[in-house]
């Protein structure tokens, strides 16, 4: 059985996440200025609301802001990650998908090593569409020293 290529593959804000929050506090507006519509008086629990989507708002997009960038490696036998705000400038790690919608991968990302920092990453066919299916099948596949009969 032959492994996978070796692929490496940008890493950045994903649009489908973008859109998925911005959706949900889309919905989360509305119902809130749809409550507030019903009311004859607004008290302090519409001003509650208000603020809560707000903030909640702001805190989604912050947070969008800062999804890690970098770049993700497989090598055959293990995934590298390199960027800035990873586990280290350049870490080793196990990767497990989560999520799959074919032109879009959310997987998660645990580093080797003494430290127990991991990251989510959004995957996306648009960055690189030529090495998509390499990476699709490096995801699915088992890293060398995995693949290997164990001598027992």
């Amino acid at each position: 059985m032959h492994s996978a290529p070796s692929v490496s593959y940008p890493v950045g804000r994903s649009r489908v996440w973008g859109l998925t929050l911005a959706l949900v506090w889309l919905a989360g507006a509305l119902l809130t200025v749809a409550w507030w519509t019903q009311v004859d008086r607004p008290g302090w629990r519409q001003w509650l609301a208000l603020t809560c989507v707000l903030v909640g708002g702001a805190v989604a997009t912050t947070r969008w802001r800062a999804s890690p960038t970098g770049v993700l490696h497989w090598d055959g036998a293990g995934w590298q990650w390199r960027g800035p705000g990873s586990c280290a400038t350049l870490a080793t790690g196990l990767l497990a998908v989560h999520l799959d919608l074919q032109r879009c991968l959310l997987v998660h990302l645990r580093c080797d090593g003494g430290e127990r920092r991991s990251r989510w990453l959004w995957l996306e066919q648009r960055r690189v569409p030529g090495h998509w299916g390499d990476l699709r099948r490096a995801v699915y596949s088992r890293a060398a020293a995995e693949a290997a009969p164990s001598p027992d």
